[in-house]
């Protein structure tokens, strides 16, 4: 599913990640470290957001370098600690991001609603607690159609309800053949 070859990030003379060559399955993968050991990291340029030197393929043909747009519409992304505009709401941002992930009508309203988003969809993110804004991060990270969905500590700020429902909506998108990376400590 991911091969990766000599990929480098380095943020000023520090050397973060160096990865010479490997392949990540199809699957659910739990990737684990410790602070500091650039998880978070490696989840953002797989997910196309921080550039790195390198090469990194989805299914031998996609990258996130030559590839952008068609990579970014089958991988998906939900932060440790999501940081939104303040005066935007959760209807803008899933709006938004719907529509660039090619997500349905029926996507857009049911992913809120079985996450628990709809109840404040039109409040303003800067009214929103922390277990709120995951929530709202875990719903676009499902928007779409993704091949891989990443989510870094998936679980942080999250209450049992919240909890039983990732863990359900993991099991059901991958029967559907969605991979996960699941990042932890």
């Amino acid at each position: 599913m991911l091969q990766i070859n000599n990929l480098l990030k380095k943020y000023r003379d520090k050397t973060i990640l160096d990865i010479k060559d490997l392949f990540i399955e199809k699957g659910v993968i739990h990737l684990k470290g410790i602070n500091g050991s650039g998880k978070t990291t490696f989840s953002k340029i797989v997910a196309g957001l921080i550039p790195f030197q390198g090469e990194l393929l989805l299914n031998n043909s996609l990258s996130p370098i030559s590839t952008k747009v068609e990579y970014r519409k089958l991988v998906n992304y939900s932060e440790s600690e999501p940081n939104y505009p303040e005066f935007l709401t959760a209807n803008d941002l899933i709006s938004f991001v719907g529509k660039a992930k090619g997500a349905t009508k029926k996507h857009l309203k049911s992913i809120p609603e079985i996450f628990g988003v709809n109840e404040y969809l039109h409040d303003h993110i800067g009214t929103y607690s922390s277990g709120m804004l995951k929530r709202l991060s875990l719903c676009l990270a499902f928007m779409g159609y993704p091949t891989l969905v990443l989510l870094d500590e998936p679980f942080n700020t999250l209450d049992t309800s919240a909890i039983s429902t990732l863990k359900n909506m993991i099991a059901e998108y991958h029967d559907k053949g969605v991979n996960f990376i699941l990042v932890s400590h």
